[in-house]
């Protein structure tokens, strides 16, 4: 990872390809209408990456903690390997369990 992402970082993808098996989805945003007006705590800048910047990071050895926020059917249907669910309703619930030693990419 770069070292413009020290400490917790939280990453966001700026598009939602998500592979699995050469299959391809896209989050649908109208799902998830309670969250778009909300904003992001003054302590906490995102940091956007494309899902071929994740892909070469991976590549290189990097193990940030993937976070698929989508909802449980969307993660069942299709995910990124590796992912884990927490779908953005009960995402408070998981605030605890994030690692702050290693980087997190939401998606």
């Amino acid at each position: 990872m770069s070292s413009r992402r020290a400490g917790w970082i939280l990453a966001f993808l700026a598009v939602f390809p998500i592979a699995l098996y050469a299959q391809s989805a896209y989050a649908d945003a109208s799902k998830y209408p309670e969250f778009a007006q909300q904003t992001l705590p003054d302590n906490i800048t995102p940091v956007f990456i494309h899902i071929e910047e994740l892909v070469a990071e991976l590549n290189s050895g990097a193990k940030p903690l993937i976070i698929d926020v989508r909802s449980e059917e969307e993660f069942r249907e299709v995910h990124i390997l590796g992912a884990v669910s927490a779908p953005l309703g009960e995402f408070k619930s998981y605030l605890k369990s994030i690692p702050r030693d290693r980087p997190v990419v939401l998606y």
